[in-house]
Order: C-alpha cells, then structure tokens, then sequence
C-alpha cells in the first residue's frame, strides 16, 4: 500500500519550478520532508523520461562522482533515458558527494536536464552552489510543519485565519486544543506527527537530535568530541527565549567563546536554531543589544531538558511566526520587553494565560516602541477576557 502523500505550503511553488529550467535545490534540516516531496513531484511528471538517486547508496555515488562525465551519460541511457528528450532528473542527499556539483554543472550547460536537488546541510548547500552553480539555480528551504501543515498531516479540517484579527473562539478552541498541545509539546517533523505515542515521538526526536550532531555537523566541523556539541545544545534549550550571553556560556560549557560563537553560527546555518535581534530605528542600538535564541521546531525541547511550559508555548510561538514573516523582539533598559514584533508592524506578546493587564502594559511598550498594532497571544482561555489571538490560530 503506497504511502500517504501530504500537501506541504511550499509543493505549489516546486512544482511551479519545474517549468524552469534551473536547477531547483531543496534543503533543510535533516527529515523534514525533502526526499518525499521530491520523489512526489517526480511521480507526476507526465514524462517517463526521468530517474532518481539516492546518494546515501554506494552504487549511485560510484556513478555520480566518475571524472568522466560523458561516461554518466552512458550509463543514463543504460537505466533507459533518452538523452535526446528532456530528462528530469532527482538526486537525494547531495551533501554527501561533494564532487556533484561539478557533474551536475557540466551537464546541466550541455544537456537537456531538470534537475531536482536535495541536502540537509543550508550551510553546505548554499556555499557551494553560490560558488559553482552561480545564476543556475533556485533554493527552496524546507522547514518541519508549521500547525496548519500539523493539522493537515492530522487529517483535521482548518480554516485559514487571518490571525493578527482574531479573537478568541471557545468553539474552535474546544475542537483544536489537543492537537495544539501535541505541536507545542513535540513540534512538526512529519514521523514525529505521525508516530503514535509519546515515547516514540521522544525517541524520534532524539534520534533526530543524534543525526544532526553525528552526521550533518560532523561533515561540515572539525570537532573531537560530540558530548561538548550536545551538551552545548542543550545548554541552549534552556535558554530558549532568554538573551544570550556568549561569555557566559562559555565558562560553563569549558569552550572558547570564540568556538561558541562559531558553533551557533553553525547551528543556525543548519536550522537548528534561530537568533532574534532587537526591533530598533536605530541599528547602532540593534547591534550593541543580545539576540534571543530560539529552536526551529518547538519538539526538540521535549528531549533537550526540562524547560518550562511557558518557554515551549514561546518557542512554538516563534516558530509558526517565523514560518509567516520577520520576527524580532524589544526592550528596554529597564527590561520590560515585547516578546516579538512580526513584521515590524505587529506587537505581541506570549501569555500563557492572558489577562487583561497583560494587554495594558503591551499597549504601553508597544506605544514606546512606535509599533501602532499589538495583540496577545495566549495558550489558555482566560476568565472574561476574550481580547486576545489563540497560538493555535497562527497557522
């Protein structure tokens, strides 16, 4: 029984793309998706002129990295392609052969091929194909599923909300809350969504977690000891939406602060995480105050340490604003703080259970910071208060 296939937001524009004649890359972080969307997209190409390799299996690597590229054509047409028609081709995994590029530059100048690329490593990816795929080529980034994609995964019926102009709805609350819990508790890797209870979702996570550091990071870092790079990363989940302070990470984690910096760096280049600068007219100011620091997907934090509810509802948050628009934070030297401003037109802040004087000392901030919009956004219902924006509706 072949498996389901679910509609991702980002499938229209890829196959829009195929139309195209650049190269079309999809990357992201490990498991979210890349290789099933592909391999869709392959399956409703009307041609059968086409193919896909996986580059994790030793014969296909053996055929992609041959120094001579007419001879990978003669084995193309030996697998039954005809090289005289358009010829729409999927490679999987590309990060693990670095030497593609060069294959896939050759013939993408001299033949009649669409390529379909895919790799886990943004850092890797977008480096080496600025360099040698220069103007032949069109990055697509593939982020785990925001709650609206969750709720489709789920087969539960949603509509789109307009979420900056809602209010709360006891209705659609009652009907949806169990699934919000579940995105905000263990995120959006699709085996993850899908997986049936909440060891396995945990263990997918921690394997997910145990790739990323043993195989993305180790092809891309020069680094003796993954403890150091797990103990790091969990030391940032407990810091999720807290400002950063590198030098104080670095005393406790025993590494140089340069060597933090970089490791973050390189952490974010490879979504893991996502740094959040502060909202400023003045960008002196932007640069002098700290980042907050955010998880991509708000699961990991399910298997990273035991970090508060409030914090996880945060970073949820962050995660299905950022899947929408720019997100930055405000504050002030007194350390009152706006959690986010979207897009820098919307002020909001993250209550798990909202209440009415949350809402003034926003509208407060908000005048302050000269964002003329704001809104809350709650976890919970609140008593006789209904001014405020469900998480569960930013989908």
């Amino acid at each position: 029984m072949p498996q389901a296939f679910y509609a991702r937001k980002i499938y229209p524009e890829l196959k829009e793309h195929l139309e195209n004649k650049q190269i079309t890359v999809l990357t992201g972080m490990r498991r979210t998706g890349k290789t099933t969307l592909v391999q869709h997209l392959l399956a409703e190409i009307k041609s059968t002129n086409k193919a896909f390799f996986d580059l994790q299996k030793i014969s296909n690597q053996e055929l992609w990295s041959q120094k001579n590229f007419d001879n990978i054509i003669l084995n193309l047409e030996r697998q039954g392609l005809n090289i005289k028609e358009k010829i729409y081709l999927g490679l999987d995994e590309i990060q693990l052969l670095p030497e593609v590029t060069g294959v896939v530059k050759y013939l993408y100048d001299h033949y009649n091929i669409k390529f379909i690329i895919t790799g886990s490593s943004s850092y890797y990816l977008k480096n080496l194909f600025t360099e040698s795929l220069s103007g032949r080529k069109k990055i697509f980034e593939l982020f785990p599923l925001d709650f609206g994609e969750f709720l489709v995964f789920k087969n539960i019926s949603a509509s789109s909300v307009d979420f900056a102009a809602s209010e709360f709805n006891s209705t659609e609350y009652e009907r949806l809350k169990n699934f919000y819990e579940e995105y905000v508790r263990f995120g959006g890797f699709p085996e993850v969504v899908l997986a049936a209870t909440e060891r396995i979702k945990k263990d997918l996570l921690q394997d997910i977690i145990s790739s990323y550091i043993n195989i993305d990071i180790k092809i891309l870092a020069d680094f003796k000891d993954s403890r150091n790079l797990y103990n790091l990363i969990k030391m940032l989940a407990l810091r999720t939406g807290t400002k950063l302070d590198y030098s104080k990470i670095s005393r406790l984690i025993g590494l140089s602060r340069q060597t933090v910096l970089n490791y973050l760096d390189l952490f974010e280049k490879t979504y893991l995480i996502n740094r959040v600068s502060i909202f400023a007219n003045n960008p002196d100011r932007e640069i002098v105050k700290a980042q907050k620091i955010y998880f991509t997907d708000p699961g990991f934090l399910a298997v990273l340490g035991e970090v508060s509810g409030g914090a996880k509802f945060e970073n949820a948050v962050y995660a299905q604003l950022a899947r929408q628009g720019e997100v930055r934070y405000y504050s002030l030297k007194t350390g009152r703080e706006i959690d986010f401003i979207f897009d820098n037109n919307l002020a909001l802040e993250v209550k798990e259970t909202p209440a009415v004087d949350d809402l003034k000392e926003l509208s407060d901030l908000a005048v302050k910071s000269g964002v003329k919009k704001y809104r809350l956004i709650g976890r919970h219902p609140a008593i006789k208060f209904s001014d405020y924006i469900w998480g569960g509706d930013i989908r």
